[in-house]
């Protein structure tokens, strides 16, 4: 009943918090504004949506594909459709509570597949680990590449995290975040190993020791080359789908592969703050655009909600076919084998 309550707290949580951030979009939007919103949209290349939708299903097909070859080393070998539709299905739950989609994928593919879901947990790990790599590669293209746009904007965040209000750094800030990530680990491995015994102590400690079996696949992995080219295909469909998109508004068709990847970045952060980047995403991209010098309630917003919609359209269509073809796949399956 407590985790059902939970569940129900953290679905509503982050969905308030996308309609707060839907609200911050659109609340100072006039009449004559909304107009130009909806021209923007009416003249766009709609067109362009349909290689969007493939490059991002390619990103999607591309990423379970990583996936498998991640489970290689634990002696795990799912077929490669049953590991797709876990990662479309995956991509769906996560659009309405955040993080739940990564434990649905992992227990619908030890459904169907002779795996271990709390094994899995480790492959996720590694997987977010790289995606973060790869996000932090992507700002750092981005600043080098249009830090005449973004630089100032991004030393000023830089400044009021890591510097005090003299303006110096604040090595205090720095020692507080240090000492409470050692303490935190501290604490933690020491109620681990005092408390193993008690049951819910016990899973922890399971969970935490797949997390370990997929941290350590990083290095047996067998096919280093292949996983290093699915990783960066990726991420370059998600530059090439997001700078088509801004190629789909004429107010935007300029900004090019370096506008890319500064969307990419900070859609990304969006993505991570709500459900399916909810309110967020469109929110973050039309600020961006403000950087650009475009309107941010107009073409940004119009840019912002745009971009969204379509990767929206991709999980939530995406998942929902998934689900039916999941379970149809399966049956099939079986009864073939049982054929046999």
């Amino acid at each position: 009943m407590k985790k059902i309550f939970l569940t129900i707290f953290k679905y509503f949580f982050f969905l308030c918090l996308g309609i707060l951030f839907v609200w911050l979009t659109l609340k100072d939007i006039k009449q004559g504004q909304w107009e130009q919103i909806q021209s923007s949209i009416a003249n766009a290349r709609h067109w362009l949506i349909v290689p969007v939708l493939i490059m991002m299903l390619l990103s999607h097909y591309s990423r379970a594909l990583r996936w498998k070859i991640l489970m290689e080393p634990l002696g795990y070998f799912p077929s490669t459709f049953n590991t797709w539709a876990a990662v479309m299905i995956g991509y769906l739950v996560n659009a309405g509570v955040p993080r739940l989609g990564e434990v649905v994928k992992c227990t619908l593919l030890a459904k169907y597949e002779n795996v271990r879901a709390d094994k899995l947990v480790g492959t996720i790990v590694v997987e977010r680990l790289i995606d973060l790599v790869c996000l932090l590669i992507v700002f750092i293209l981005a600043l080098l590449s249009q830090g005449h746009i973004i630089g100032d904007y991004t030393l000023d965040l830089l400044r009021n995290f890591f510097y005090d209000s003299t303006g110096n750094i604040s090595f205090n800030k720095i020692f507080i975040t240090a000492f409470s990530i050692i303490t935190f680990c501290f604490i933690l491995y020491f109620l681990l190993k005092k408390f193993g015994h008690i049951d819910i102590v016990s899973k922890i400690k399971n969970v935490l020791k797949g997390i370990w079996h997929g941290l350590n696949s990083i290095r047996l992995i067998k096919q280093k080359g292949l996983f290093v080219f699915h990783t960066i295909f990726i991420w370059v469909m998600y530059l090439l789908s997001t700078t088509v998109g801004l190629y789909a508004l004429k107010e935007t068709e300029n900004l090019g592969i370096g506008g890319g990847l500064t969307t990419l970045a900070v859609g990304s952060i969006g993505m991570i703050v709500t459900p399916g980047g909810i309110g967020a995403y469109p929110l973050f991209v039309a600020n961006l655009m403000g950087l650009y010098g475009l309107d941010i309630k107009t073409i940004g917003t119009a840019l912002g909600w745009l971009l969204w919609s379509v990767q929206t359209v991709v999980i939530l269509g995406g998942g929902l076919i998934f689900i039916g073809l999941f379970s149809y796949y399966n049956k099939k399956r079986k009864a073939n084998e049982t054929g046999k």
